[in-house]
C-alpha cells in the first residue's frame, strides 16, 4: 500500500490487489483555483483513487464536489495544482507537453454537453475522423470511421452529410463517443455522459457504453450525480464530498450497506416506488442545507456541519481513509457498521 498525507489517509486499494491490475492511479491529488482577494477555490483536496484495469468506476456527489473536476485534472485539462496521476506505470503530471501529447490518444473524454462539445460547422464524418488526420492516421478515415459510427448505432450514409444541429441530443452523444473511440483508447472518462438527455435516451447511451467497453476493451471513469445511474453503471463506486473522497467499495455492497453518513444519505435521496416513512423524512432532514463553499471549507471533517452524529473530534481532526469493512474503506471518525435493515429493524 503506498502511503498518503496524513488528511486523505492511506492508499484506497483494496488489499490484496496487484499493482499490474491498476491502470490509473491518483495519489495526493489537488486542485485549486484563485479567485482573487488571495482566496483559493479548493476544488479536490489530496484525494488518493485507483481505477482497475477494464472496470467501470463510478465517481458520484452532489454538485460542486469535486468529481468533474477530478476527471479534467486526470486529462491534465488544467494541470492539477499538486500531487500524481499515473498511467500505465508514469506520472501525466511530470511530462512534458510533447511527451503528454503522445500519450492523448489513449486516454479520451465524453462531456456533458454532447452538443455543445461538437463544431457546429463541420459534418460529423469530418468530427468524427479529425483525431486520425491530427495523428497523420487520415489515410484509415475511408475504413474507421464507418466502423465506429456503426459501432455507436449511426448509419454512415445516413450522417455523411449532416451536422451536429440536425440530431437530438442523444445521437449527438453517440458521435461524441465515436469521435473518442476512433483512436482506440485505454480509459475513457465519461463526464456527466447522461445528464443531459431525456430518461429513455439515458438507457440506450448507458448500454451503448457497456457494449463499446466490451468491444474495445475500455476502462471508463464514470462521474455523475444521478446514483441509480451510477449503481447500474458502475463495478465500484466513490463517492465525493466538497474535494474528499469519503467512501470507496463495491456497489451494491455500497448502496445496500452505507457505511459514511454521506454516503447513506445520498442513498436514502433515491427515489423508490415503496412507500416513504416518517424515518425516511427524518433522515433527509438531518442532512438538509447546503454544501459549505469550498473557498473556506470546514475544519476536520468536511461533512461535520450536516452530519447527525458529528463530535468535537470531527471539527478537530480530518479523518482518514481507512478499511472499515472488507473491501470497504471510509473517511469518518463514526462509521456506520450496522447494517441498514439491522437499524430499520431496531
Amino acid at each position: 500500500m503506498t502511503a498518503a498525507r496524513t488528511e486523505q489517509g492511506p492508499d484506497t486499494r483494496a488489499r490484496g490487489e496487484g499493482e499490474s491490475d491498476v491502470v490509473l492511479l491518483l495519489k495526493d491529488l489537488v486542485v485549486e483555483f484563485p479567485v482573487g482577494g488571495g482566496q483559493m477555490v479548493h476544488a479536490v483536496s489530496g484525494i488518493d483513487l485507483d481505477v482497475r484495469r477494464g472496470e467501470t468506476l463510478g465517481l458520484v456527489g452532489e454538485s460542486g464536489c469535486g468529481k468533474s473536476t477530478t476527471g479534467r485534472a486526470i486529462m491534465q485539462l488544467p494541470r492539477p495544482t499538486s500531487g500524481s496521476v499515473v498511467f500505465d506505470g508514469g506520472d501525466l503530471t511530470t511530462l512534458s507537453p510533447r511527451e503528454l501529447r503522445e500519450l492523448r490518444p489513449k486516454l479520451q473524454m465524453i462531456f456533458q454537453d454532447p452538443i455543445s462539445s461538437l463544431n457546429p460547422r463541420r459534418r460529423i464524418p469530418d468530427i468524427v475522423g479529425d483525431p486520425l488526420v491530427v495523428w497523420g492516421r487520415g489515410d484509415e478515415r475511408a475504413r474507421v470511421v464507418p466502423e465506429v459510427l456503426e459501432a455507436v448505432g449511426l448509419d454512415p450514409q445516413q450522417v455523411a452529410d449532416r451536422r451536429p444541429h440536425q440530431f437530438s441530443g442523444g445521437q449527438c452523444q453517440r458521435v461524441s463517443i465515436a469521435r473518442a473511440l476512433v483512436l482506440e483508447p485505454e480509459v475513457l472518462i465519461c463526464d456527466e455522459p447522461v445528464s443531459a438527455l431525456d430518461v429513455s435516451v439515458q438507457a440506450q447511451i448507458l448500454n451503448l457504453l457497456e457494449d463499446m467497453k466490451r468491444r474495445y476493451g475500455l476502462t471508463l471513469v464514470f462521474i455523475a450525480h444521478d446514483l441509480g445511474v451510477v449503481r447500474n453503471i458502475s463495478d465500484r463506486v466513490a463517492v465525493m464530498y466538497l474535494g474528499r473522497i469519503c467512501e470507496l467499495g463495491e456497489t451494491t455492497a455500497l448502496f445496500d450497506d452505507p457505511v459514511h453518513p454521506y454516503t447513506r444519505l445520498l442513498v436514502s435521496s433515491i427515489p423508490s416506488m415503496e412507500t416513504i416513512t416518517g424515518a425516511d423524512i427524518e433522515e433527509a432532514d438531518r442532512g438538509r442545507g447546503e454544501m459549505p463553499s469550498p473557498i473556506n471549507p470546514p475544519s476536520g471533517c468536511r461533512f461535520r456541519t450536516r452530519c447527525p452524529a458529528a463530535t468535537e473530534r470531527c471539527s478537530a481532526e480530518v479523518p482518514e481513509m481507512r478499511e472499515v469493512k472488507p473491501g470497504r474503506f471510509a473517511a469518518c471518525h463514526h462509521p456506520i457498521l450496522e447494517p441498514i435493515l439491522e437499524q430499520e429493524g431496531a
